[in-house]
């Protein structure tokens, strides 16, 4: 097993990978492999099996997708390639980082499978004969038990996060699947952790394996403060925008992924006033040595640089760096802030974090080893403040400084000749002026309201993997036999719901956290008090449910049985639980189930 801390100084170009895999990287601004990649390119190039070792953040995603990829025949128009995921998220986000890997492999195809998703809709998709699939572990069983997914020419299976699969009761699917897939397939195990049962699960289904283990990064930024906001329903130039109208910043960085992207966000900052330059590998050494002459001597305040162009970058006027687009990996994130704070001085991280993305976001905090406070986005208010007191600055400043005679002269004859009031034709001139650049901006963008926090003082987000194993806690606690309910009060903004599975099936309180969590697409931190009994359970989910949400719920498979959800009468809670509707509640001011993914809302199918 080997150890590393450094990158290895080599590139790319000397792992082995194919010439379009090579193209697409370099397009994607990668300069050096991680330690991650640089250790298990070469050997998944040569087919061997891997067991690594890696958090979230080291570029994993990578070091598995660019050997394998390299490896498929996009003539074979059957699944090659299988990725296992524990949440459909990270089934979505390693969906699209392949895709874009493979953007010049013509005639390869990419399908991501996950619960939530419309059984039709991926039934029709498997036709078009993707030869890489990446899914979570009860959607692809499913498929594989219908008989619509075929792995008998399956040359690679990659296990991505498994310690967080075995946590959430996915393990034995995962098994399942293995045993579903030839011999001869190559395996590549990937985990944060190696308990016991991921390791016996290395031993019985990996072949001699290539072991690598990657030590985390200690990073301390003392002298930068970081900060995150989510992205919402507000477009994110729009939030951008915001940030730069009160945000005290001398000069700054945006770090975006792609070279194109460095020259449109540049024209767009322009257009509303802000002096901006691109700086990307595509630029010649004299243009990019001339904008960052440019902002060394205050012409210039705003680089959007990608990640490759801006190393090595010190300018001392540099005091804000925003990552627009979030880094890939958690070494990219500290060479991006780094470029602030340098020397001892006071610097400013913001990071922009879709929901999709908060796997990073935990990440980051891992490796830098701070917390990373969430960043309240300034309203319509905060702007007309920041502006007024802006203006009156520059007026009591003019007033100071220039030689006003002969426009007083003006202003009088003026106010003689029409009999004005002096404060109307002030008001008057403010309007003129202010006219490119209102003190009462106008709202275009609707922003989405922000769902309350749950617990004061932290974030929801973060709470999300041990609130569950509180939950187990207290589903473990003082167990019932029988199938009498104890009576069971909901909390605030909850509603109680009954399940037909129970312990006499089999299950556990993390199997049914899990299945609804990830398959139905709710956030782990909506799901309140779970009770065991012996055939069926109860469950606390937010008021509010969604008619087309419930129903799917109703067909969630757990332990080979499905749901069938049905909303508790309370009155009727100690003698019944079960209530054969689905009674819409009354609407209250706590969080309501939303599926994480709304653009990938399923209607009525099975989900496993």
């Amino acid at each position: 097993m080997s150890d590393t801390e450094q990158t290895p100084a080599i590139s790319f170009s000397d792992l082995g990978l194919s010439a379009p895999i090579l193209k697409a990287v370099d397009e994607a601004g990668y300069e050096t492999p991680s330690p991650i990649q640089a250790q298990s390119i070469a050997p998944l190039l040569e087919g061997r099996d891997l067991l690594g070792q890696a958090q979230t953040g080291t570029g994993k995603t990578a070091a598995f997708a660019l050997p394998l990829l390299s490896r498929i025949d996009v003539k074979n128009k059957m699944p090659q390639m299988l990725v296992l995921a524990p949440t459909r998220e990270l089934a979505i986000q390693v969906a699209e980082a392949i895709q874009s890997y493979a953007r010049h492999l013509k005639g390869l195809h990419v399908l991501p499978i996950y619960g939530g998703q419309s059984m039709g809709i991926q039934l029709g998709q498997l036709k078009r004969n993707p030869q890489v699939i990446v899914g979570t572990p009860g959607r692809i069983l499913d498929h594989i038990r219908r008989r619509t997914l075929k792995l008998g020419e399956l040359k690679s299976l990659v296990l991505d996060e498994a310690d967080e699969m075995l946590r959430m009761g996915f393990i034995d699917d995962v098994e399942t699947i293995l045993k579903e897939t030839p011999e001869s397939r190559q395996v590549a195990l990937f985990s944060a952790t190696m308990p016991g049962p991921i390791h016996r699960v290395a031993t019985r289904y990996l072949k001699d394996p290539v072991e690598i283990r990657i030590k985390s990064k200690t990073s301390t930024i003392d002298t930068i403060t970081q900060r995150y906001w989510q992205v919402t329903g507000m477009h994110k130039l729009e939030a951008l925008t915001r940030i730069l109208e009160v945000e005290e910043f001398d000069a700054m960085i945006i770090f975006v992924r792609t070279k194109n992207a460095t020259a449109e966000l540049a024209e767009k900052l322009e257009a509303r006033g802000y002096s901006s330059s691109p700086l990307n590998g595509d630029m010649n050494q004299a243009a990019r040595e001339k904008a960052i002459q440019r902002m060394k001597k205050g012409k210039l305040d705003i680089l959007v640089a990608t990640d490759v162009a801006a190393r090595g970058l010190d300018i001392e006027r540099i005091s804000h760096v925003i990552n627009y687009d979030i880094p890939y990996d958690t070494e990219s994130y500290v060479h991006r802030i780094g470029r602030t704070g340098r020397a001892g001085r006071k610097g400013q991280a913001i990071l922009f974090v879709s929901p999709r993305e908060k796997r990073m976001l935990f990440a980051i905090e891992k490796a830098t080893r701070q917390p990373i406070e969430k960043l309240q986005l300034p309203s319509t208010e905060d702007i007309a403040d920041r502006r007024v007191m802006q203006f009156t600055q520059m007026l009591s400043e003019t007033i100071e400084s220039q030689d006003l005679g002969f426009f007083q002269e003006v202003m009088a004859n003026y106010q003689e000749s029409h009999d004005s009031d002096p404060l109307e034709v002030a008001a008057a001139l403010t309007y003129l002026v202010q006219k490119n650049r209102p003190l009462k901006p106008v709202v275009h963008v609707r922003e989405r309201p922000a769902r309350k926090e749950r617990e004061a003082g932290s974030r929801s987000d973060r709470g999300a993997r041990s609130d569950r194993g509180a939950r187990s806690d207290r589903g473990a606690r003082s167990p019932r036999r029988g199938n009498q309910s104890a009576p069971h009060r909901s909390e605030d903004g909850m509603q109680t719901y009954r399940v037909e599975v129970g312990r006499t099936h089999g299950v556990e309180v993390k199997n049914i956290v899990g299945a609804i969590a990830n398959e139905a697409g709710i956030d782990s931190k909506d799901i309140g008090r779970i009770s065991l009994q012996d055939d069926y359970s109860t469950i606390d989910l937010p008021q509010g449910m969604p008619k087309d949400l419930f129903q799917q719920l109703r067909k969630v498979w757990v332990c080979n049985k499905q749901l069938e959800l049905s909303l508790v009468n309370h009155d009727e809670a100690s003698d019944s639980p079960r209530s054969d509707t689905h009674r819409k509640p009354k609407r209250s001011g706590k969080a309501r189930i939303r599926p994480r993914d709304t653009a990938r809302r399923p209607s009525q199918n099975r989900d496993k």
